[in-house]
């Protein structure tokens, strides 16, 4: 990774701005979802599992902080890991931060289609689900295809209204909710709350790709560690007003709606409410598509360019000086991925390559410190420096001992093929003119 092509790009990012921008990628569609998974897991004791994914990434954004402020360049936590460990274990979290980006596109464009079938009921068959998703990644293609500005301006517009929906959520449910359906009642098992967390923290994702710019932020010292906790904060009690609005509504009913905001507001509102959720739902769902796919192409473009994979996903349209094969190839494989597989399944993908990203982090942050790695200015120093990364790692680590064995094989896989490319592709890597 060059630091020399980063220092054309303009710091404009400030720390509202920064923390504006990993609210909107943090809160996506699933959380219109995940309430009714986490009640039906644990009842009423499902706030144990928001706290203990708060818990996790609280300390891992604290590693974050340290780590983003002692390396401005672009590449989030990918840059983090490779300036601490090297280009090896760099471009294994680079694919790690791929993988988690495009199940966890596959797992929301899933529930998209589940909000386009709530409204629409013909569109609620498996070939009407699959063709409804083929034509959500058509047209977002193309208007990525088109053009960088296209795509932004659609997500700017689409993040705009994404908000509204969830707050009318939050006071309607409260003036709506019955005591007695908030009961906490039987204590849950630490095993059960781990499951549930490993599919909840879906909804914490995030802060990884809003990082992704840090060559772009202002005095970085001092934005990232302000904007992440502005951010975390505004996340941890938005989501937990939501799941109390909806459990206090409906109550037992929550753990089996597939729709359980929507029918939140449905009882508090009306069926106006219902649809105007479903409404919001459904853009929410849509600006986190269109701007992971606005996204995600970059990745496998930036494989091609530096030799990893074959050069045509490298290539530039001609006319809109977009990565356009690289856009239908990522398109492509979560179509796929989507059609074939449940949100809950591919959340826990995405999830456990995350948390093992967030690992890494947390170990870089460290390995930063103790090398007193300086982007310019003084860095951010976490509190307890010595133990904040070690209980990153052992609270993840808790988190993951409820993976299942074919879950693990999918990374196992993953992994060990992306280390035969690094390995097969060295020499070509090595004839190639460095960027600048």
């Amino acid at each position: 990774m060059s630091a020399s092509s980063d220092r054309s790009l303009v710091r404009a990012l400030g720390p509202w701005t920064l923390a504006a921008a990993i609210v909107n990628v943090t809160i996506g569609g699933s959380i219109f979802r995940l309430p009714a998974t986490v009640a039906g897991a644990l009842g009423g004791a499902a706030p144990l599992a928001y706290l203990l994914c708060t818990l996790a990434v609280g300390l891992v954004v604290l590693c974050f902080a340290e780590a983003g402020s002692r390396v401005s360049l672009t590449g989030g936590p990918y840059a983090y890991v490779e300036v601490a460990f090297g280009p090896f274990v760099g471009f294994l979290s680079g694919v790690l931060l791929w993988l988690a980006g495009t199940f966890a596109l596959a797992a929301v464009a899933t529930l998209l289609a589940d909000a386009v079938a709530a409204m629409v009921p013909a569109l609620a068959g498996v070939v009407a689900r699959a063709a409804v998703m083929l034509v959500v990644f058509v047209a977002l293609s193309w208007v990525n295809i088109v053009g960088v500005r296209q795509g932004a301006r659609l997500n700017l517009v689409l993040t705009a209204v994404k908000l509204v929906p969830l707050l009318l959520v939050i006071a309607f449910g409260a003036l709506a909710a019955r005591p007695g359906n908030l009961a906490m009642g039987t204590v849950p098992s630490f095993g059960a709350v781990t499951r549930t967390s490993v599919v909840l923290i879906f909804a914490y994702l995030g802060i990884e790709s809003a990082l992704v710019p840090s060559g772009e932020v202002h005095e970085p010292a001092r934005t990232v560690p302000r904007a992440i906790a502005i951010a975390m904060v505004s996340v941890t009690l938005i989501y937990l007003a939501l799941h109390l609005a909806a459990e206090g509504v409906l109550g037992p009913a929550l753990a089996t709606s597939t729709v359980p905001l929507a029918d939140t507001a449905g009882a508090a509102i009306g069926p106006w409410g219902r649809t105007m959720v479903l409404a919001g739902a459904t853009l929410s769902m849509l600006a986190y598509v269109s701007g992971m796919i606005l996204a995600m192409p970059r990745a496998l473009y930036a494989f091609g360019r530096d030799g990893f994979l074959p050069r045509a996903l490298a290539a530039v349209h001609a006319t809109h000086r977009t990565p356009h094969v690289a856009i239908v190839v990522q398109a492509t494989i979560v179509w796929l991925l989507a059609v074939s597989g449940t949100f809950e399944k591919l959340a826990i993908i995405a999830n456990v390559a995350i948390l093992l990203l967030y690992i890494a982090c947390a170990a870089a942050a460290w390995e930063l410190r103790r090398r007193d790695v300086r982007a310019g200015g003084t860095p951010f120093r976490v509190p307890f420096a010595g133990v904040i990364p070690a209980l990153a790692i052992a609270v993840i680590l808790g988190l993951l001992t409820s993976v299942q064995p074919n879950e693990w094989a999918v990374l196992a896989i993953v992994l060990a093929v992306s280390a035969a490319v690094f390995a097969l592709t060295r020499s070509r890597r090595a004839t190639r003119q460095p960027a600048s």
